[in-house]
């Protein structure tokens, strides 16, 4: 290495090549993420149960879609199926387009949005089995928590960037330029990784899903409580901020997202280091505490503070209980693996929007945040049974 000169590895070039494709096709999720609520509830004139669902579908499409899509990646490769994602993801927009273009009755509008959000889903499982089933060929298992570390900084930094960026286009432009920003970002994605060589599939036998699922399923769990935190501020933190009178609740989301990446930045390596259970524990007893300041909140200062929290607590529990799951299963089915363990987030996202849509209803929008905080303080509960029984 020359004086005076920084050489950065190679690995690390192309992880961060991996990690910002990520980000500009997550960011198709991010910029509407704070919209699609607005656009439903007050656009459309639809209840707070059916922006539940629009904003559910997405995920619910991914859970349906997780197993499929991890086994094609461990059986046909990362690259193909990452790839396959960042098109369906494109696709998406033109869905959104249409949804706003188009002389339609409402109900056709909806549905047009909804295939839109299905479409979202279904890239989103590609685009996630397929990176990390590649990233794992490529730099092997030993980095497994930075993989996931870093892909959770790109999912988590384009909501943060996205979310305000998106109702300031909203507010200007409608929700076409929404649309548009869908349509054409995954093609930045494409550009970042075409170069980028593919690794063959691992042979060996493959594991039934069942099986599979017998080693995912208590950590699957503890992941599944912990997302509702981020479900509920992605569903109703702008509505909540709106029936309070404050303004920019684009930037609840800016921290939540904000604190996510910059725990990966500094902390990231914790998991590979320490391993995943205390971390998973701390970090859960963070998030509660986030989401109870959000529930208490009285004033949107308390509020931001409140997501922060939130954001601080969600960051490595992905990681953390992600490493203990690869040092279990093998490698030829590490790819469906990882995708069985993220659809229990999956999951988690797909139904807290709907459900907790009937509380807010019936009972304000902040008593959605005690709902999170409360399913937090029982993931805590399963993380330690894990603990025991692993």
């Amino acid at each position: 290495m020359s004086a005076g000169k920084l050489q950065i590895p190679k690995e690390d070039l192309t992880l961060a090549s991996l990690t910002a494709s990520v980000f500009f096709t997550y960011m198709t999720i991010g910029l509407p993420l704070a919209v699609i609520p607005l656009y439903v509830r007050h656009e459309l004139g639809l209840s707070n149960f059916m922006v539940g669902v629009v904003v559910g579908v997405q995920f619910l499409t991914t859970v349906i879609t997780r197993g499929f899509i991890g086994r094609m990646a461990d059986e046909k490769g990362g690259k193909r199926c990452k790839v396959q994602g960042i098109i369906v993801s494109s696709v998406a927009g033109l869905a959104y387009i249409l949804a706003v273009v188009l002389p339609v009755a409402m109900p056709v509008r909806l549905a047009i949005l909804i295939i839109g959000r299905v479409l979202l889903g279904l890239g989103e499982s590609q685009l996630m089995s397929g990176n990390f089933t590649w990233a794992l060929g490529l730099l092997g298992p030993a980095r497994s928590g930075r993989i996931m570390s870093w892909n959770g900084m790109a999912i988590y930094g384009s909501l943060a960037a996205g979310a305000p960026i998106g109702l300031v286009l909203y507010k200007h432009f409608g929700f076409l330029s929404l649309g548009m920003a869908t349509l054409f970002l995954p093609v930045i994605s494409f550009l970042l990784d075409w170069r980028i060589p593919k690794v063959d599939p691992l042979p060996g036998d493959r594991l039934p899903l069942s099986r599979i699922i017998g080693f995912i399923w208590l950590p699957g769990l503890a992941l599944a409580l912990q997302g509702t935190g981020f479900a509920l501020i992605g569903t109703f933190v702008s509505l909540y901020f709106r029936d309070q009178g404050w303004g920019n609740a684009g930037f609840a989301l800016t921290c939540f997202g904000g604190a996510y990446v910059l725990m990966r930045v500094f902390f990231g390596q914790l998991p590979d280091r320490l391993g995943g259970i205390r971390i998973t524990c701390v970090s859960m007893a963070v998030e509660m505490l986030g989401l109870l300041v959000l529930w208490a909140s009285t004033s949107p200062l308390m509020a931001l503070l409140g997501a922060t929290l939130t954001g601080i607590g969600c960051s490595l529990i992905f990681p953390s209980l992600g490493v203990e799951i690869v040092k279990r299963v093998p490698p030829q089915a590490r790819g469906t693996a990882l995708g069985g363990y993220a659809a229990f987030q999956d999951i988690s996202y797909a139904f807290t929007g709907p459900i907790t849509g009937i509380v807010a209803t019936m009972l304000g929008y902040s008593s959605v945040f005690a709902i999170g905080a409360a399913c937090a303080a029982s993931g805590i509960g399963v993380v330690l049974w894990f603990a025991r029984t692993r």
